[in-house]
């Protein structure tokens, strides 16, 4: 290339190449003259300056002259052209930190690590060259205002600086180096000199990171004085009073030297001064500080005062803190690319918005303070606002990140390519409707992401349903009425109910208990106190409370079914669920507006409405299945244990053996709806003795569904059409697989016998999946699917897919015939194609071979240069537009073959029932032979024929959540009902097995109805209607309820709903008070459990005088738990059997002494109680009679017997009814 001497600025219009290629080749540029600005010799100056410096490239000025708009003129050396740059996160791994010289401390307090270029004179430039920085992933896909195809020549050889990761955990931290790079491919660093110690900044050499916005180069002002003469030494100057004296306001005579002079005079020795710093002092720039540097607060004063849309300050009534107000005088300042991001975040203000850039996720402003705050990441800038970034492919595992934290997130995604932008750009601007918003590439909100609706299988935590719920509260004739409907959105199961509850909410509470809601949708200043009390007990910490405006958003039912309606959801017809609810139930109705409005908002409602997946909810299903309320949920530890809230040792972690999601999530409805039917449970436990006798049928299902993916979701997915090829694949050889199994299992369970069990319905009604699975075979290449994420149809499926793959392949003829023509006319067949970032089909050519002049080198290594030329560029932009369009047309191949898949949901969705109860099933076997020994079938059997009681004998009974913990178990035998006592009244010492006895008998009990084995000897009972339960001792501070309020109103609650077919459990009524009041609150309950209710159950109490009060009452046995006592070291050895009889005593003083209480504070508790109790008996002794007296007294009725026999004197007999006229007659015959 020839050489081109610079010339004037006026008359250069760009900049040109130099001719050296090699960069700085002596010394001699450090030593020479430097002459001042105005001296007539700086045209020739900075013509050597060119000469020895490399200039910029071609490639560079043309980068350059397209983002400012105007032509580029060579700046003098001092002036700093601000590029503009691209994303700063950079993902490559870091090469170690240069060991040259340290870097010097720029004005302001930075090290600037050698940020300047040197120029022949030794002196950092200021028209260094600042290179691009760009996220090493995207390599500049998709960002805004850069042109998709612009081949750039490459300089043989220049300065470059380049950002480099550090070897760190956080993904965004740099560091900056100068290197040279040689045409060996090796880099040589600079040798910077004294030179290297100037003051230089490197922000003024960086325009704000934005390619969405014009950026205009901003020269720096030159300043007034000479600045060739004031370059910083070692040392700074001081002034008399020991001020920093700065050099700028010194003069200095030309040609002198800057450098202090030392003297030193023998005969008048100076005191040693302290050595001035050579940092020089701080001084206010006068430029703009950094985004990031700053809150933005500062930067936009309407966030100092924060307002929702319609101007409502925080703490105003009707404040909604999901909306932003932004003034309109905002509006104007923005630039294209901030109006298209607050246009978005106003509307979302609450949440955690990631903005799509390139191949980035971006966080801005105050989003970009929580990130970094919370997850460190690294803080920078992007035009006017703070930003932090991830890749797009961790994007799922920040989001989980946030989302665990309880934010919710809204994503942003990008509706066109850098290329497609191009493409639309050269339309509008030929159709005239190009506008200066138009230069922003097109983003849409693609959906929001809560905890409670997140839809991506990879994003959610376990295979359990997680619900979003909506709750419409009222009042029907005085009592509390509820409508809810709830949605799992990752299967687009909805649930509905409506429901009348009683004042305790005992309907709402076990509905709670059950779903344990992980985001709720309420009616504002809709909801009672007692609901939110019960909404707070029963939710976690990370639960989302979204509060909707009445009308509004949380519609009325009569708006809910015109929207329905509206937006054609069903247009077959609408499921039967609604159908019948649509007129005559308004709540339920409502509270599926405010559930359809909130998924409108995260983007979701139209995929999940349109599956028409409704069902009914009943949280209390009396007359089909056992009914455990939400406080027996809890207290029996049967999802949740009370150590840590987790699964470890719960009764569904122990009966859990299912093998499929799907499966999971069936069994725990299961647990939470035992079944009452007879014959239903023992057709559960028939099926369970068939697939324990021939273990091949459950095995073979075992081995076969073991991987099975979540077909239930993304079956969903498939309808939404926002499933992934990949697992498009997995759902079609899923269903392949269960096709495939159940004609093992049809093999396998041909007997005559088997075909009228579980088992056999389930397979018969089994649809067969064969025809409709045929016709995926061949309908698109899946090898190529899984491989490439595309799905490629057969020839001839898809004529728009035939069309565009065929253009493809024509284009890419054309580039085989061209590289055949260039290797026959250069001679070399090792010419060949290489892709380079965007840059692709780059013609590679080895270094020896000499190529026409017309062609623009775009990179090299050591070995090879790669070109463009015009024929060449002209077949890239045509292949790259082609491969746009087709990837259009892949999306909609995509769609079309998600949407006749879809035509079969409901098949799709009856197979994966079937294949859950199997599931279940075989779920219930395993768990039935992980027992060990002794363990049975139980036997259901109806009320007693003589005495019509409920029955309930499990012999040698251990508790089966214990078993993997335990192995010397205690077994117990439990005897109630029958033709023995329906309650036993239970006693002993403190830490004797009590609760235990109680939790196993109930845990016993649930498992028979679900159709399980249980671990004991032989199990005779009744089926149950209702398990209630009392234990423990908590008070609501937050609701004012103390410890025994809260006894009081759970009690009142089982007297309510207790029936002779319940099993009751109290454990310590009345210790929560007084020792008078708690004997007679005890005493009065148990009377009216054994006497009125006759249920069945167990009381266990530290009353020992109660034993005495019901000695001879038929309905209660006293049983004891059996110890050994050893007075003499106060130690008890627990024998946790149990007999009958009533315990001495509770032994608390022993306790305590086991437990390391100290000697004397023990010794000072007996001697307390002997006072009490020698008090007592002096007050029981003054109150009695003569010895004629006290035997009267003896043989009086309890007082219970003597209660009732008032009320049927007093003609009050309205609430004794047979069975307790019944009980009466039995203990006055005892007396």
């Amino acid at each position: 290339m020839p050489k081109k001497a610079a010339s004037t600025p006026a008359a250069t219009p760009a900049l040109k190449k130099s001719s050296s290629a090699g960069g700085q080749k002596t010394l001699l540029g450090f030593f020479q003259k430097t002459p001042s600005s105005s001296s007539p010799a700086a045209p020739s100056a900075r013509s050597a300056a060119a000469v020895s410096t490399p200039a910029p490239s071609k490639s560079r000025s043309k980068t350059v002259n397209t983002t400012s708009g105007s032509s580029l003129t060579p700046a003098p050396s001092s002036d700093a052209l601000e590029p503009e740059h691209e994303d700063i996160h950079d993902t490559k791994a870091s090469l170690p930190p240069s060991k040259g010289l340290p870097s010097p401390v720029s004005a302001d307090g930075e090290q600037t690590n050698g940020t300047g270029d040197l120029t022949s004179r030794g002196t950092p430039s200021r028209r260094a060259k600042t290179k691009k920085i760009n996220y090493l992933e995207s390599d500049s896909e998709g960002t805004d205002g850069d042109d998709v195809f612009r081949p750039k020549a490459a300089p043989k050889s220049r300065p470059t600086k380049r950002r480099r990761l550090f070897d760190s955990d956080t993904e965004d931290v740099y560091e900056q180096e100068n290197e040279v790079e040689q045409e060996d491919g090796e880099h040589t660093p600079f040798i910077l000199g004294w030179a290297m110690l100037m003051a230089v900044d490197i922000d003024d050499f960086i325009a704000p990171d934005d390619s969405e916005d014009e950026v205009r180069p901003v020269k720096r002002k030159r300043s007034s004085k000479s600045t060739s003469r004031t370059a910083s030494s070692h040392f700074a100057p001081t002034t008399d009073d020991g001020q920093d004296l700065d050099l700028d306001d010194v003069d200095i005579p030309e040609g002198s030297s800057t450098a202090q002079q030392w003297n030193y005079d023998p005969e008048k020795p100076q005191p040693l001064q302290q050595r001035p710093t050579n940092i020089p002092s701080k001084k206010p720039s006068g430029k703009k500080q950094k985004a990031h540097m700053t809150e933005p607060e500062q930067r936009h004063a309407w966030l100092e005062d924060v307002r929702d849309i319609d101007r409502n300050p925080p703490g105003h009534p009707d404040y909604d803190p999901r909306t932003l107000y932004i003034p309109p005088m905002a509006w104007r300042n923005f630039s294209p690319f901030e109006k298209q991001y607050w246009e978005i975040k106003q509307k979302f203000w609450d949440t955690i918005v990631f903005f799509k850039k390139g191949k980035f996720y971006e966080l801005y402003e105050n989003d970009a303070t929580i990130g970094h705050q919370l997850f460190d990441l690294k803080l920078t800038d992007r035009v006017n606002m703070r930003m932090v970034g991830v890749p797009e492919s961790s994007l799922e595992l920040w989001a989980n990140q946030f989302v665990a934290k309880g934010f919710k997130i809204a994503r942003v995604d990008q509706q066109e390519t850098a290329l497609a932008k191009d493409m639309r750009e050269r339309d509008e601007k030929s159709n005239g409707k190009k506008s200066k918003e138009d230069k922003v590439i097109k983003r849409e909100l693609a959906c929001v992401l809560t905890a409670g609706t997140l839809v991506d299988g990879a994003m959610l935590q376990d295979d359990m349903s997680t619900y979003c719920v909506a709750i419409k509260e009222s009042e029907v004739d005085d009592s509390p009425a509820f409508g809810v409907a709830f949605v799992d959105t990752a299967t687009g199961q909805f649930n509905v109910s409506e429901f009348i509850d009683d004042a305790d909410l005992t309907k709402f509470e076990t509905f709670i208990a059950q779903t344990r809601p992980q985001e709720l949708l309420l009616e504002k200043s809709g909801i009672s106190t007692k609901t939110l009390r019960i909404l707070k007990n029963n939710t976690g910490p990370t639960t989302i409370w979204n509060y909707l405006k009445p009308g509004k958003e949380f519609w009325e039912g009569h708006i809910t079914a015109k929207e329905i309606e509206a937006e054609d959801y069903f247009p077959t017809g609408w499921p039967t669920v609604l159908e019948e609810a649509k007129e005559k139930k308004d709540l339920l109705m409502s509270a599926l507006g405010a559930l359809i409005q909130y998924l409108r908002t995260l983007k979701i409602e139209r995929d999940l409405m349109t599956m028409g997946n409704f069902i009914w909810y009943d949280p209390i299903r009396k007359a089909t299945s056992l009914v455990l309320d939400g406080q027996t949920l809890i207290n029996l530890e049967v999802f949740a244990n009370s150590f840590d809230g987790g699964i470890e040792g719960t009764l569904f972690q122990l009966l859990n053996r299912c093998v499929t999601p799907f499966g999971k999530r069936m069994f725990k409805q299961w647990v939470c709806h035992p079944l009452m039917d007879t014959k239903k449970i023992n057709a559960r436990l028939d099926a369970v003795d068939s697939l324990n006798a021939d273990a091949k049928v459950r095995d073979r299902f075992t081995s076969q569904m073991t991987k099975m993916p979540d077909l239930e979701r993304l079956i969903s997915r498939v309808h939404a059409g926002t499933c992934k090829v990949q697992d498009f694949v997995k759902v079609l050889e899923g269903f392949e697989q269960i096709d495939h199994t159940m004609s093992l299992l049809r093999d396998g369970t041909g007997r005559p016998s088997d075909s009228e069990g579980v088992i056999g319905q389930l397979i018969s009604a089994m649809p067969d999946l064969g025809p409709r699975l045929k016709y995926w075979h061949d309908a698109f290449d899946r090898q190529k699917a899984k491989e490439t994420g595309i799905l490629v149809p057969e020839p001839g499926v898809e004529e728009d897919f035939d069309n565009s793959q065929a253009t493809i392949d024509s284009l890419n003829k054309k580039f085989d015939s061209l590289i055949s023509k260039w290797r026959g006319e250069l001679g070399s067949n090792k010419i060949c194609y290489r892709d380079n970032g965007k840059e692709i089909m780059q013609m590679e050519v080895p270094l020896k071979v000499k190529v026409p002049a017309t062609w623009d080198q775009m990179s090299a290594t050591s070995t090879v240069k790669r070109y463009y030329f015009p024929e060449l560029r002209a077949l890239v932009r045509k292949l790259q537009e082609a491969q746009e369009i087709h990837s259009q047309v892949v999306k909609d191949v995509a769609r079309k073959l998600y949407a006749k898949f879809d035509e079969n949901y409901e098949i799709w969705l009856a197979a994966v029932k079937i294949i859950a109860q199997l599931d279940c099933l075989i779920s219930l076997a395993k768990a039935s032979t992980s027992l060990g020994h002794p363990s049975c079938r139980p036997e259901f059997v109806d009320e007693d024929p003589e005495t019509g009681k409920a029955t309930l004998e499990l012999v040698d009974l251990r508790h089966p959540c214990l078993l993997t913990k335990v192995d010397d178990f205690i077994p117990n035998d439990i005897v109630l009902g029958g033709a023995s006592p329906n309650l036993t009244l239970l006693t002993g010492a403190n830490a004797a097995g009590k609760s235990t006895v109680l939790r196993m008998t109930c845990i016993a009990v649930i498992m028979a109805q679900i159709g399980c084995y249980l671990p004991c000897a032989s199990a005779r009972l009744t089926p149950f209607d209702r398990i209630m339960s009392r234990l423990g001792a908590q008070d609501h501070i937050f609701a004012a309820q103390s410890t025994f309020f809260v006894e009081l109103a759970e009690t009142k609650k089982i007297l309510a709903e207790a029936t002779p077919r319940s099993l009751v459990i109290l454990d310590e009524l009345g210790r929560g008070t007084s020792s008078h009041d708690g004997v007679a609150v005890a005493q009065a309950v148990l009377h009216h459990l054994a006497t009125h209710v006759g249920c069945l159950g167990f009381f266990a109490t530290h009353y020992h005088s109660l034993s005495q009060e019901f000695a001879h009452h038929p309905e209660v046995c006293a049983k004891r738990m059996k110890i050994l006592v050893d007075d003499a070291d106060r130690r008890v050895t627990f024998l946790y059997k149990l007999e009958e009889g009533t315990a001495e005593g509770s032994f608390g003083m022993h306790c305590a002494s086991m437990c390391g209480i100290r000697e004397g504070v023990i010794e000072r508790a007996e001697e307390a109680a002997k006072q009490w109790e020698i008090s007592h008996v002096m007050h029981a002794k003054a109150n009695r009679g003569t010895d004629k007296e006290e035997e009267d007294r003896l043989e009086e009725a309890p007082l219970g017997i003597l209660s009732d026999v008032a009320w049927i004197l007093k003609a009050k007999d309205d609430d004794i009814g047979d069975r307790a006229v019944e009980v009466l007659m039995k203990c006055i015959e005892a007396l």
